[in-house]
Formats: structure tokens, sequence, C-alpha cells
């Protein structure tokens, strides 16, 4: 019996160390089938994305082709190979992690981070390349591509980037002024994406983005233009969390007896599924981190988790008042009122955020959106009805949006009233 794979992000180690994998290579296939090569793809939290660019990695990493048959003989993508197989070098970037206090700190924390991937991918691909401390981050990722061509002549890289807006989102919710900064026309950040563009005329065929919000596309597109925004499309709508087929396999896996999961399944249904990210999207997707959450502590202790709400998840939106607080809209209590009270509301998906030109309500609920506190009802003559998807998102948000309504009412409201 395979292991349940809750926490568990990294590919190889998960097909190595006999954890159940929840086959989504399938989308490797469809990836490739789209005409652009650069490709941003979305998804909320703990939605089971570092997962799915390790994949990509392995899939593609040219030292990993006598591991092919070991870690993917069970997919469908090992059984349908493509001729892209194991033939990239992969230059892999995280931007979590980087300390935004300042505009120091940050411009220094995306220095080190860039640095950092660059080592990692020198000393693991043998290249002859010295890394200049002194560079700038956008120096240094031009040097290595000019290094790259010259020593590897016609191969290439793919260049995959998790977390893509995980420091700038934070920075903008407490410095609107510094995000501008970095992001403007001479900005560190823009810069570096100015030449990961110019090595796509050269050694870069690929590339992978992924991260929560497109909070930063607007301001770093003159510099980076996104080939393609697959995050809304229905065909890649379940490419990321759990269908109900699938955690009924793993349930069946686990040996889980079929009466039991006629209890689990509709308490998993109530708790965390619900989400529909394309307004023409075929099926409901469970949040993986959540579903894995239940799975892994039934397993392992026979009963229920006494809290269904997985505090990792909690803490990974600590950060949503100072992100929404950027919001201009005159109607935001208005908006947070019919939210809560199930009314739902009809909007726009806004599929790039511009700082510079204003945060309003438009982008206010479309932030929603992509933080996973909305999701897609149905289709409403081409724009979206958005909902709270299920009971957790509703625990989980409820109290802040409560706490945010009495304070623009002037209302005192007890702890204890919250859930009332």
């Amino acid at each position: 019996m395979k292991k349940i794979p809750y926490g568990i992000s990294n590919y190889e180690e998960l097909i190595v160390d006999n954890y159940y994998y929840v086959d989504k290579t399938m989308y490797i296939e469809k990836l490739e089938n789209l005409a652009e090569k650069r490709i941003m793809f979305l998804r909320p939290r703990k939605f089971g994305k570092t997962l799915f660019t390790s994949t990509l990695e392995n899939y593609y990493d040219i030292k990993k082709k006598d591991k092919f048959e070991k870690l993917f003989s069970e997919t469908y993508i090992g059984k349908n190979s493509t001729k892209t197989r194991n033939s990239y070098h992969i230059l892999r970037f995280n931007f979590s992690g980087i300390d935004t206090r300042t505009e120091e700190t940050t411009i220094n924390g995306f220095k080190a981070n860039v640095q950092t991937s660059i080592q990692g991918f020198v000393g693991y691909y043998g290249l002859d390349f010295y890394i200049n401390q002194e560079q700038t981050a956008e120096a240094m990722l031009d040097s290595l591509f000019q290094a790259f061509r010259i020593q590897k002549n016609d191969e290439k890289i793919y260049v995959i980037i998790d977390e893509y807006d995980h420091f700038a989102n934070e920075l903008l919710g407490f410095n609107t002024e510094k995000f501008k900064k970095l992001v403007s026309e001479n900005g560190k950040v823009r810069k570096w994406y100015e030449i990961l563009k110019k090595g796509t005329e050269t050694v870069v065929d690929r590339i992978f983005i992924t991260g929560v919000a497109p909070i930063t596309l607007d301001s770093l597109t003159s510099g980076f233009n996104i080939g393609s925004d697959i995050t809304k499309d229905e065909e890649f709508n379940e490419m990321l969390g759990f269908t109900k087929d699938e955690l009924i396999k793993i349930m069946q896996e686990q040996d889980i007896e079929e009466k039991t999961q006629k209890i689990l399944l509709p308490l998993m249904k109530e708790n965390y599924d619900g989400y529909m990210f394309s307004v023409f999207g075929k099926e409901n997707v469970y949040n993986s981190n959540m579903c894995l959450y239940l799975l892994s502590y039934y397993i392992r202790l026979k009963k229920l988790p006494e809290k269904l709400v997985d505090v990792n998840i909690v803490s990974d939106y600590s950060k949503l008042a100072k992100m929404l607080e950027i919001c201009e809209s005159e109607n935001k209590l208005s908006i947070l009122e019919r939210i809560i009270s199930g009314e739902g509301i009809v909007a726009e998906i806004t599929q790039k955020f511009n700082p510079e030109v204003g945060f309003g309500e438009e982008e206010f609920v479309s932030m929603l959106f992509y933080l996973g506190y909305l999701t897609i009802s149905e289709e409403l003559l081409g724009k979206a009805k958005l909902q709270i998807p299920n009971v957790v998102m509703r625990e989980i948000y409820s109290e802040y949006f409560i706490h945010i309504m009495s304070e623009k009412a002037e209302l005192r409201v007890e702890g204890s009233d919250y859930n009332d």
C-alpha cells in the first residue's frame, strides 16, 4: 500500500519513497500541444503547484534519462511520452521567502534567490561559469545565458518559476510605492524579466511560471510579455486539485471501506470542494492539500481530525488583510456583505492587475477569486457568478471580513459572536 503524500512536493521523492501519486501527467502532453511555449498558470495556495513544477522538472531534465522508466512508467506520460522528454537543462526559480521589510532587503533577497538558483544550475550541469557576486540579478542571468550558449551549442533551457508573485504580493500589500519602484521601467525585477525575455531569442526554449495572482503581470509585461495565461482555460481546469473520481481512487488504494468512503467523501465535498476556475469548466475540483490532510490523519489514527481546517492553509492567508487594504472601491463593504450572505457576485475576472492604474471593485473581487475565497459557480452572459466554494473558506475568511465590516460600520462585535 502506498503512503499518502501529504506535504510532499518533490516528484522524485514521492515516486521513489512509494507515495501515492494522483496522475496529472496527461497535462504535460496538453501543454506541449499548445502553440505557445511560454506559459503562465495560477492557482490558490496549497493546490499542488510546486509538485506539478517538480513533475515537469523530472520529465524534461536531460540528466534524468536513465531514471525515466523508474519515475514515469506507471503514469500516462510514461506510456505516451513526447519527443521532448529529457531534452532540456532545467533552470528553476522559487521566489518565496524573500525579506520585504525594506526596498534594500527585497532587492538583496531577490538577487540572493537568483544567485542560489544559478549556482545550483551551474553545479548540476557542470558548466564552466564564474558567478560574479558584484553583478546585479539581471546581469547574472544574462551572463549565464551567454556562457550556456557558448558551451552547450544547440541545447536548450527550460525555465520554471514557482511562486513568481510571492514576494511582490507581500510587498504590494505593505508598501505600494516600493512595489512600483521594483517593477517600474527601471526597476530591478522588471529588468530581470527583460533579460529572461531576451534569453528566449537564444537559449531559453520553454518557460512555465506559476503563482497565485496576476498582481505583477501588467507591471512586468513591457519587460516580459507572457506568451499565454492558461489559468482560466477549461482544458486545464482540473490540472491541479482533485476530482471526485481521483479522491475515490485514493481511498480505494488505501483500503478504506466503502461505508467509510461514504462518510468521508461528503465531508470533503462540503469542506474542500467547489472550485471552478473556468466559466466553461466541466467539473469542480477539491483542494488537494486539504483532502490529503484529512485522509492522512484518518488513516493514521482511524478518526477525523478535531479541526477540519489545516492550520497550514490558515497561516498562508495571514497577509490577506494587507493585500485587500489596497482596494480603493467605496463599495467594498457592500461587496463583502453580499459575499458573506451567500448571495454571490457577478463580475468579469481581471486577467492582469496594474496598481499604477488603480485597484478598484473589479480587481478586489478578482483577487478574492485568485486567492481561492471565491470560485465560479456559473456563467452569465460572458461574466462569472462568484461564490464562496466551501465551508472551510467561509470559516477562514468570515471572521476577518466581519471584522472589516464592523470597523467600517463603527460597530463592536464580540469574538464569540463571529460565527453567529
